[in-house]
């Protein structure tokens, strides 16, 4: 049964008459598959007009869409010969945090990506995508292992956050956090991160700090949750929508920002209508991109790497 934002209503009226007329037998008096088809035309108007003018508030809802694609989701349609690679060599295996090796349009590839789940049991068994200090030295471990092999490393990035439990800190989460972000500054192979969903502070930055930095138009990438943010500026997170204005969290006003490199659109009415086809034109665009970086030898990519951090925030809003 399909799940509809709360701006999504008008089209949920719609899309329940076309279901109900489907069950009803065609009496002659009215021909119903043209009453269908009708309606389906005001369906699809209907969603253009919506998502045209999304807010950002309605677009972090679009991000965390409980049908939108997750990190397994683009793993497993975009690379092939995929051999999952487990643990830490510390502590354990953190779930929220999945990757291996695999071949991506024919190119061996390292792939990691936070796993948020699918439904609830998923959910909880990877923790709500919030990995803990044994996902993110994981993660270091895949990046060195790409470097040793020199294959490049495609990471999916979708997180409200790191994990603030006490035993992720009592294990050195933000030490961890750090960590991934150094090691990502220091590999010396094409990164190419894809913000899938939700981009969440330094859980996010951890494996997005990255030669091409990707978002699906409807994503979200920011320091915080609008949440998180509220309940700080305002006392109160019932104001997460003024702080979604405020904070610039964005795939378009990230990009004129130059803090990502691109925007991928996304089907019409978003990645959860029709996920195959936003994954296949996420993997589009990764490769496209990745062929840009492949004659780039190892010194050029983490000095670019470095620069193009180092520029962030010159620009104004």
């Amino acid at each position: 049964m399909a799940t509809y934002l709360d701006f999504e209503k008008p089209i949920a009226e719609l899309e329940s008459k076309i279901s109900e007329l489907r069950h009803v037998p065609n009496s002659g008096d009215v021909d119903i598959a043209e009453e269908v088809l009708r309606l389906q035309a005001k369906v699809d108007k209907q969603l253009r007009a919506t998502y045209a003018k999304l807010t950002p508030w309605q677009r972090v809802q679009v991000a965390r869409h409980p049908d939108r694609p997750h990190a397994q989701a683009y793993i497993d349609r975009l690379i092939e010969d995929y051999t999952p690679l487990a643990g830490d060599r510390a502590f354990g295996d953190d779930l929220a945090v999945v990757g291996g090796l695999g071949r991506f349009q024919g190119r061996p590839v390292v792939v990691l990506g936070q796993e948020k789940g699918s439904d609830t049991e998923a959910r909880v068994k990877h923790n709500f995508g919030m990995a803990r200090p044994e996902g993110y030295r994981k993660a270091q471990r895949l990046m060195r292992l790409a470097d040793r092999f020199r294959l490049p490393v495609l990471t999916l990035v979708d997180t409200p956050g790191a994990y603030p439990g006490i035993d992720a800190e009592a294990r050195g989460q933000a030490e961890a956090v750090a960590r991934s972000i150094e090691t990502c500054l220091e590999i010396g192979v094409p990164l190419v991160s894809l913000v899938i969903g939700e981009g969440g502070s330094g859980g996010a930055l951890a494996i997005a700090s990255a030669d091409r930095i990707l978002m699906l138009e409807n994503a979200v990438y920011s320091v915080i949750t609008p949440e998180g943010c509220a309940s700080i500026l305002w006392r109160s997170n019932t104001h997460a929508q003024e702080a979604a204005e405020a904070m610039r969290m964005t795939a378009q006003d990230l990009k004129r920002l130059d803090v990502i490199d691109e925007v991928i659109a996304e089907p019409m009415g978003g990645a959860h209508r029709s996920p195959d086809e936003a994954i296949d034109a996420a993997g589009s665009a990764v490769g496209r991109v990745l062929a840009e970086l492949a004659a780039l030898d190892a010194d050029t990519l983490r000095r670019r790497r470095r620069e193009k951090f180092l520029a962030m925030g010159k620009k104004g809003l």
